[in-house]
């Protein structure tokens, strides 16, 4: 007898994990561990299209790349390397250091042949969680539906000269202590050249834009305080990513700094504190922001589109695009940001697309996007 409990609890365990594998739901939508084989040797039949990506990124998010490359169709036009590059990523590049924490689906049409569905990623990165939306066709395959692979475009830079012109500033420090943020030299004079405070669903955004006015590079960094009546500090906040930390002189960038959970009433007036330090900073990379245009998505969204080409001679790895929106006076209204998860090489070109708010894409004018980069061998 006292081994009943135990046996009875396996065979309890097992049979549990069994229905799960086939019980119903998995159509709505998968977050965290997707439909598929959860368990090595009990793999979930692909009868239908939502079951066949989901299965398909199930996999993906597991990595057993054999399996999840099953799932594609032959008719597709990529290989397994590439399929897998195509998640994995290369050349250092975001993509490289994320992963599929899970998925959301929904079905967007099918017939007896073919089928069309769009899936919401969840990915970790070392910058935070971000989420992409893709679509996937899927065709039927005898008794199972497969999921239809584009070809991968794999950037091919050819051995080629790239002449050096661009301007370096080095920093030249009085010790071993000063090698960053020299504090022996006067600091880079910067100043805050607009702010607009706003309430948005997420709480109070506190945005607008800064400007280097020295004739040397400058690492920015802006904070705010909310201030209530009685002049008791609410909170305080930095822009964290929301701007391009290094300034070449001359040169302005947005920033953004977000206050959760906030009521613009609750606030009677923001203080803010702008902090530059001088670095050594050079003008390569030279990106160039190509194609600029605000269009809509096939769900109505506003979004700005383009592509970013590396002019220089230097891979960059993770490009972080930085646009800041104007209204018809020339006031900042909103300041979006996002990371481009494919390297940019040189003399190559990546799109990169950034999700406007409706009630702002209404009042924009005119916008301005600058480019923020880490490189591993310079960051």
């Amino acid at each position: 007898m006292r081994h009943a409990l135990p046996i009875f609890l396996v065979v309890v365990t097992a049979g549990l994990m069994v229905l799960s594998l086939a019980g119903p739901g998995r159509a709505v939508g998968t977050v965290g561990v997707a439909s598929g084989s959860a368990v090595y040797g009990l793999t979930a039949k692909s009868d239908t299209p939502e079951h066949a990506i989901e299965h398909l990124l199930g996999e993906v998010k597991r990595r057993n790349w054999d399996n999840a490359f099953s799932a594609v169709s032959k008719t597709s036009g990529v290989d397994e390397p590439g399929f897998i590059q195509d998640w994995m990523g290369s050349n250092g590049s975001l993509r490289s250091f994320s992963g599929l924490e899970g998925f959301t689906t929904r079905p967007l049409h099918a017939t007896n042949d073919d089928a069309q569905v769009r899936v919401r990623l969840h990915w970790t990165t070392p910058v935070g969680p971000i989420e992409e939306s893709r679509d996937f066709n899927l065709v039927r395959d005898g008794d199972t539906w497969k999921t239809v692979w584009p070809k991968v475009e794999i950037a091919n830079v050819p051995a080629q000269v790239i002449p050096v012109n661009y301007l370096r500033w080095d920093l030249v420090s009085g010790g071993a202590g000063d090698e960053w943020g020299a504090k022996n030299i006067d600091a880079p004079h910067v100043r805050i050249i607009s702010m607009n405070a706003v309430e948005l669903a997420e709480g109070v955004l506190v945005m607008g834009e800064v400007v280097n006015e020295d004739a040397i590079p400058a690492f920015v960094n802006v904070n705010a305080t909310l201030v209530d009546a009685a002049g008791n500090a609410l909170d305080d906040e930095s822009s964290f990513d929301k701007i391009d930390h290094v300034l070449l002189p001359k040169q302005v960038t947005p920033y953004r700094i977000d206050f959760p959970n906030f009521n613009i009433k609750d606030v009677k007036n923001v203080r803010m504190d702008v902090k530059a330090a001088l670095i050594p900073a050079s003008a390569d990379p030279v990106i160039g922001i190509m194609n600029q245009k605000v269009d809509s998505d096939a769900q109505g969204k506003s979004i700005l589109r383009g592509d970013l080409f590396n002019q220089s001679g230097q891979p960059v790895n993770i490009p972080h695009v930085i646009a800041s929106f104007y209204d018809n006076t020339g006031k900042v209204v909103w300041v979006a940001d996002g990371y481009v998860d494919q390297a940019l090489l040189p003399q190559s070109s990546q799109p990169f697309s950034l999700e406007i708010p409706r009630n702002v894409a209404a009042r924009t004018q005119n916008f301005h996007v600058v480019v923020n980069h880490y490189d591993l061998d310079r960051n």
